[in-house]
């Protein structure tokens, strides 16, 4: 157990290292906070994957792909595609992930039951490189399911495909990332930030729904990317603030949510007349001496 907490610490340092920089030097959206809103429940959703819930969906996978075998169904296929190099079979797999991603991340925002867990990676108002993070673990499990399917059926164990995991995790970690960068023509061929910002827009229906491959979205008609920020990111639906309220909201019935949306509103706003009242209270009290001490009475 040790271990693991030292490796999730170290890859917290090292993704910190990396991308607090980048966002200094090419920010997307200026004056925006380190501890953002959002940032600790985001830190508890990278340790939750880091220290259990990323081990479960591996052990998941490999029970629910082991029985698959395509040799009987496409072995002259299969062994055309392993007789290329092994550089091609990479980016083969890898855009054919993208292509099953693709298809399963509409669903996720067309299909009321996907949406009530993906809601949770959009729940963010502010995102940056941490925020890619927030992910319920069953909406996580839906996504590298689809996006390894590929790779695991043309013939990768998936030790191998973890390898493509590893690196698929990294470049969602870029595109959630504070960055702008002007990347000319290139914006047709490979994702990026400003694309995969608009993705968070208010609007689920915003589009831009592949992580790698944003052709796939001219493809299919999907591809939105305006020369500015969205001017607001999050859902247009009540949502816990909470790393545990996050993980229980998606069970929650929709007039229990509702509920408890309300609740969290009365006790902001108690909160919020408490702060207002009191410098009010210290004011009056310092200009009425006098009325302070009838109002003691």
């Amino acid at each position: 157990m040790l271990t693991v907490v030292v490796t999730a610490l170290a890859s917290l340092l090292w993704l910190a290292i990396m991308f607090i920089p980048l966002e200094r030097a090419f920010p997307a959206r200026e004056g925006q906070r380190f501890l953002r809103a959002g940032f600790v429940t985001d830190l508890a959703f990278f340790f939750g994957q880091h220290l259990a819930f990323g081990a479960i969906a591996v052990h998941l996978l490999t029970l629910g792909t082991s029985p698959l075998d395509m040799t009987h169904l496409a072995g002259g296929l299969l062994e055309a595609y392993r007789g290329v190099p092994f550089w091609l079979q990479i980016i083969i797999a890898l855009m054919l992930g993208d292509l099953a991603a693709y298809w399963g991340h509409r669903l996720q925002h067309r299909v009321e039951f996907l949406w009530r867990f993906h809601s949770i990676h959009h729940s963010n108002t502010e995102i940056d490189w941490l925020a890619a993070h927030r992910e319920h673990p069953l909406d996580g499990l839906y996504t590298q399911f689809w996006v390894n399917l590929p790779a695991i059926l043309l013939g990768f164990d998936l030790q191998a495909a973890l390898g493509l995991v590893a690196f698929r995790s990294l470049w969602a970690i870029f595109i959630h990332s504070n960055v702008r960068l002007p990347l000319g023509p290139l914006h047709y061929l490979v994702g990026s930030p400003a694309l995969h910002h608009w993705h968070h827009a208010l609007d689920r229906d915003t589009g831009n729904y592949a992580n790698l491959a944003p052709w796939l979205d001219l493809l299919f008609g999907t591809y939105h990317c305006p020369d500015h920020e969205p001017e607001a990111m999050g859902v247009g639906e009540p949502m816990p603030e909470s790393y545990l309220g996050l993980l229980l909201h998606p069970f929650l019935p929709r007039a229990a949510r509702a509920m408890a949306h309300e609740e969290r509103l009365a006790a902001t706003d108690e909160i919020e007349k408490a702060s207002v009242a009191k410098p009010g209270a210290l004011s009056e009290n310092l200009s009425q001496p006098a009325a302070r001490g009838a109002a003691g009475q």
